[in-house]
């Protein structure tokens, strides 16, 4: 089985991408996870780029959604809202092909930051995703610079995400085939 794991941030010490590093150390067997790091890479989202040669950043986003088995998204919460790199990605994605019925997990990596959580869960809903609810999880980072590794050897928090996963894992394998 094979996950796209995304951070919304572009902050190089960003906590929500030292959680999708973690979670690479968190696996399940069988499970990979490759995470994504052409969010800063995508231009804004435009319609009219859409009907023709699309920019080789959005080729290579939806072509990774489409071989994917999963997407995990841990992206922050700016002035209430989505943050903007991630909803720009969210937007190239609308209009694929690749996207609808795409199991999705969210990690929110500072759990009193719920406002961009429930929208995520409004627009990914939009978007035809299949949010696994149970594999959704809150982890709270803040005031503790763990590293990646620190985060996965953490009892607590390494124990959210790898059961998070688990869930993850075994909700997408009772989905039916023919859903995707």
């Amino acid at each position: 089985m094979r996950f796209i794991a995304i951070s919304g941030s572009l902050r190089a010490a960003s906590s929500n991408t030292r959680i999708v590093h973690a979670l690479g150390r968190l696996t399940p067997k069988g499970v990979e996870i490759e995470v994504y790091g052409g969010l800063g890479d995508l231009p804004h989202f435009n319609p009219d780029l859409d009907g023709g040669t699309l920019p080789e950043s959005v080729l290579d986003l939806r072509r990774l959604i489409g071989v994917a088995d999963g997407l995990v998204i841990c992206s922050p919460e700016y002035a209430h809202g989505v943050a903007g790199s991630m909803k720009n990605a969210l937007d190239w994605l609308v209009p694929s092909l690749e996207f609808p019925q795409t199991p999705v997990c969210l990690i929110n990596a500072a759990p009193r930051a719920h406002h961009a959580h429930n929208q995520m869960l409004e627009i990914l809903t939009m978007m035809s995703a299949r949010i696994v609810e149970a594999a959704c999880v809150g982890v709270s980072l803040q005031g503790r610079p763990l590293s990646s590794a620190e985060i996965a050897q953490d009892p607590e928090l390494g124990g959210i995400l790898s059961g998070a996963l688990e869930t993850f894992v075994a909700a997408i394998s009772e989905m039916e085939p023919s859903a995707f």
